[in-house]
């Protein structure tokens, strides 16, 4: 039994006059008794609450910053009209303040025998699954002084999905891409390495473009055209360990190496590429294989990369390795988005490089600090002297990392947080129309 604010005024402001006007044990009782059998009169007519039925609808995942809709149905089997409040127990992280958690308590009626239907609005702020803990139900009797509580299971999840807030870029990398195919109205020689078709020599073409044997066969010079290759395999390794979970600014790299992965699978899903998704760290996180194409295979890195969270272990090079060449049996694109810091680099990835690059094209994508840059142009305070040396010193450790990748033939792109999406796609296309991948 659960006893409300109204049961306490009443005891109060009956107790008042009592004790001013005949303090006694006759006074008392006067008061208490009959607030007492109101009491117990308005618990035995609230509806009970361990025959209540719930039933949960509603979204299943939702990206992050958007809204979700989860409905609760209530049914009301008894023969009492329930009057109740309830609390939809879901982890704090389900809203991004503590005024939007507000949303999972619920004033509501149901009458006898019916049912009725509540919405909890949740807003994440942060990825993975959040799941539905239990509901609690407090039915109160219809003089609201007395009510009856209880607990109920009602499971749910949601998974709250990376944003991808580098969509925005794709409109513009697809039309470069088109250029690159061949397929825009602009009169360029399509580039890449796989043969198109044959046309008519115009002044400017490129002289190892002829086609003499089809040149002798006609009355005019005829060059080959080329495109892009297409349906090549490209392996998205994220880098899970614990360079991850640093943050630059407001974003942890893991995040801006997820958003970056998205662009780079949204391109090359519409390029015709394959691409697989390899999250690592000292064991396989998650995965996704190739072979799905154009929006299924977005939506499954997407629905892949929700749940994954940094941890806190040194990444296993090696073992990252033989899951890449494993998962990648046949030559790829490697794009590894993990950190530039200058030990793992050297302790781990380079002695591991030679038998990637064996293999396959790869390219490393990092996550940079625009602190760095900033400390080392300070000037003026002591304070900002030390910064700028300690920003300068971390910015040339970077800078001698990735001059030690370039020169084991690897690919490296280092931006900020908001560039490194954008830069990746680009390195990306640069491969694609230099023909190596």
């Amino acid at each position: 039994m659960a006893l409300t604010g109204r049961t306490a005024l009443l005891a109060a402001l009956g107790s008042l006059p009592v004790g001013i006007l005949a303090p006694s044990w006759t006074g008392m009782l006067a008061v208490n008794v009959p607030l007492s059998l109101a009491i117990l009169c308005d618990y035995a007519l609230a509806a009970p609450v361990r025959t209540l039925r719930f039933t949960r609808t509603g979204d299943t995942s939702v990206r992050l910053g958007d809204t979700a809709n989860v409905r609760l149905t209530v049914t009301n089997p008894s023969g009492r009209r329930l009057r109740a409040q309830l609390r939809d127990a879901w982890p704090p992280s389900s809203w991004s303040s503590e005024v939007e958690q507000a949303a999972s308590h619920h004033r509501f009626t149901v009458p006898a025998g019916e049912r009725g239907r509540l919405t909890t609005l949740l807003r994440p702020s942060r990825r993975g699954d959040r799941q539905a803990q239990h509901v609690t139900v407090r039915s109160f009797g219809p003089l609201g002084l007395a009510a009856r509580q209880g607990r109920h299971d009602v499971p749910w999840t949601v998974r709250v999905l990376p944003p991808f807030t580098s969509r925005k870029h794709l409109p513009s990398r697809l039309a470069r891409l088109r250029e690159l195919d061949g397929r825009t109205s602009v009169l360029t020689r399509g580039e890449g390495t796989e043969f198109d078709s044959l046309r008519a020599y115009v002044p400017g073409d490129d002289t190892r473009s002829i086609d003499w044997r089809a040149t002798a066969r006609q009355s005019s010079v005829a060059v080959r055209t080329w495109r892009p290759e297409r349906d090549r395999h490209i392996l998205v390794v994220l880098d899970t360990g614990r360079t991850s979970a640093g943050r630059v600014g407001d974003v942890p790299r893991l995040d801006a190496a997820m958003d970056a992965a998205l662009l780079l699978t949204a391109l090359a899903a519409r390029a015709g590429d394959r691409v697989n998704l390899l999250a690592y760290d000292r064991r396989v996180r998650a995965r996704v294989r190739g072979g799905a194409a154009g929006g299924d295979v977005l939506s499954a890195v997407v629905t892949a990369m929700a749940p994954l969270e940094p941890e806190l272990v040194e990444t296993d090079a090696r073992g990252l390795s033989t899951a890449a060449l494993a998962h990648a049996p046949r030559r790829s694109l490697l794009v590894l988005l993990t950190s530039l810091d200058a030990a793992p680099v050297e302790e781990g990835l380079l002695p591991v490089l030679p038998q990637l690059t064996r293999r396959h094209t790869v390219l490393v994508a990092s996550v940079a600090d625009p602190h760095v840059e900033a400390m080392t142009r300070g000037r003026g305070s002591i304070e900002a002297v030390y910064g700028a040396a300690a920003g300068t010193r971390t910015a040339e450790q970077r800078r001698r990392t990735a001059d030690q990748l370039r020169r084991h033939g690897v690919t490296v792109v280092d931006a900020t947080p908001d560039a490194l999406a954008p830069a990746l796609a680009d390195a990306y296309l640069a491969l694609k129309a230099a023909g190596r991948l």
